[in-house]
């Protein structure tokens, strides 16, 4: 197993390689977007990001600042180590369902109570994501949510040959 060598941050930068792990939570006063054919799907100011070592920061956001209606269960489920079961959700704008878009933890682990009724997107199957007003790149690698901007420094897991870091 190759160990990846952490991009040097520029000053205006937070490394990947800084994060936690396990991974915490912490609340944001970041302004969060989410906008998908033309409709504002998301957008606020009360964000709960989660950092972990070697990922870009997972945003979830309160479903009182989620569309009115956009929000749909979705079939499945999963489980994290550190936070517990988590259910998906799909969003519906006009006639387009993304299916499983979104995901979140009903009744999270003490560590990650913060995250309760709080539901956290991939960037890619949106038209755009936004961390203030700085349009995002989901992570690579399909799997994991996290958003990359300029003021994080990776390398990020999802790159290949990353699935052991």
């Amino acid at each position: 197993m190759s160990h990846p060598v952490p991009d040097q941050p520029l000053p205006h930068q937070e490394s990947v390689w800084d994060y936690p792990r396990p991974a915490i939570a912490e609340r944001s006063a970041a302004h969060i977007r989410i906008v998908h054919h033309g409709i504002v799907v998301a957008d606020t100011r009360r964000a709960v990001r989660t950092l972990e070592t070697s990922h870009p920061p997972s945003w979830y956001i309160p479903p009182d600042d989620i569309a009115a209606d956009a929000l749909r269960p979705s079939p499945g489920a999963s489980f994290c180590e550190w936070k517990g079961h988590a259910r998906y959700h799909d969003i519906v704008v006009g006639d387009e369902r993304l299916v499983g878009v979104g995901w979140s933890y009903p009744a999270p682990t003490p560590p990650f109570a913060l995250l309760r009724d709080h539901v956290a997107f991939y960037a890619a199957p949106f038209d755009a994501c936004y961390v203030d007003g700085e349009r995002v790149v989901p992570q690579p690698g399909g799997f994991y949510g996290g958003w990359i901007t300029s003021a994080v420094a990776g390398p990020f897991k999802g790159i290949p040959r990353s699935r052991f870091w």
